[in-house]
């Protein structure tokens, strides 16, 4: 998935870019996806100036994780917009006035799925939860309280307290 600058500044049409990517070596090792499907890719190059190209699109695919709270399976679908603009340096030093919203370009094309990946798991989720008023698991025996409530004995206890509990004993 590559763009080239000559020809993009000699076509009289914006390049459009429809692919899909496999994104799973990218959230590898991350315990909480279980499954991630392929991410399809719908981008638009446009020449943008001298020596400039904006990108701009969106990235759609779906993810599974597991819920923040009770561990339970959770589908997520992602709509990530990508934009980002890349400048063909010919020169092969950056120029003193680097502006931080360009990405400078050595070559005289850029291979696009690194940004595609990074801006996958930019947008992914910090936390997911299966529903808004997820109870999640008791801490002493792990039962999940969504599904009903367990016999341990949750009472909670200031701790500046504590020390007085067994007093009347």
């Amino acid at each position: 998935m590559e763009i080239h600058f000559r020809k993009l500044a000699n076509a009289d049409e914006p390049l459009h870019i429809h692919e899909t990517v496999d994104v799973s070596k990218v959230v590898k090792g991350r315990k909480d996806i279980l499954a991630v499907a392929p991410l399809s890719v719908d981008l638009k190059a446009l020449p943008a100036g001298t020596d400039c190209v904006n990108v701009v699109g969106k990235l759609s695919g779906d993810v599974d994780m597991l819920c923040s709270r009770c561990l339970n399976e959770v589908k997520s679908v992602l709509n990530i917009p990508f934009a980002e603009t890349f400048k063909w340096l010919k020169q092969p030093v950056l120029p003193e006035d680097e502006d931080d919203e360009l990405i400078y370009i050595k070559d005289e094309s850029v291979d696009l799925i690194p940004y595609v990946e990074e801006n996958f798991v930019l947008h992914l989720p910090d936390s997911v939860l299966c529903k808004a008023d997820c109870l999640g698991l008791c801490q002493k025996c792990g039962q999940n309280l969504n599904e009903g409530t367990c016999s341990c004995d949750n009472t909670v206890i200031d701790p500046r307290l504590a020390g007085l509990k067994n007093f009347f004993k």
